[in-house]
């Protein structure tokens, strides 16, 4: 199968189970649902959907059961709508993305936060030697002659010819 057609076949199946969820499935147990994202094997035998839900465990729990449920009358309609000849069997699975970049969220914010600590704290800090450690004093003087310039040349790491 052309991965081409294959990702268009799942991005309708996407929008066709999304509009099931929001217009012909009246289960209680459907909590907040967002259909997020939708695969499809390449031999289009096997459609797997992502979905998120807003809300506690319970509600993920219920709205997997009644998404379970409606398996059947929502990949009847997926078939009626694309066409095909036999129709892919579908797998709902919960994503957890959403979940991740909360996640990831809580960890920037708590390193921003410990950013700002240590800014904090070295307000009034001073360096422990100088300020520049690779200033020299020839450069001090603005007149440094062609030894000196070969020296710092050397400490510098490079030697000019």
């Amino acid at each position: 199968m052309d991965a081409a057609r294959a990702r268009k076949l799942a991005d309708r199946i996407q929008q066709i189970v999304a509009e099931m969820l929001e217009r012909r499935i009246k289960d209680p147990r459907l909590g907040f649902v967002t259909v997020t994202d939708a695969k499809i094997t390449a031999d289009l035998s096997d459609a797997t959907v992502f979905y998120t839900v807003f809300g506690s465990e319970a509600d993920r729990g219920g709205t997997a059961a009644a998404l379970e449920s409606a398996k059947g009358i929502i990949r009847s309609e997926v078939g009626r709508q694309t066409g095909l000849r036999h129709t892919p069997t579908l797998t709902f699975v919960h994503d957890p993305l959403p979940d991740s970049a909360r996640h990831l969220d809580d960890l920037l914010a708590v390193a921003k936060a410990r950013d700002a600590e240590i800014a904090k704290r070295a307000e009034g800090a001073q360096f422990a030697g100088d300020a520049d450690p690779y200033r020299f004093d020839e450069e001090l003087d603005g007149e440094a002659d062609e030894e000196d310039e070969d020296e710092i040349s050397d400490r510098a790491g490079h030697r000019t010819t």
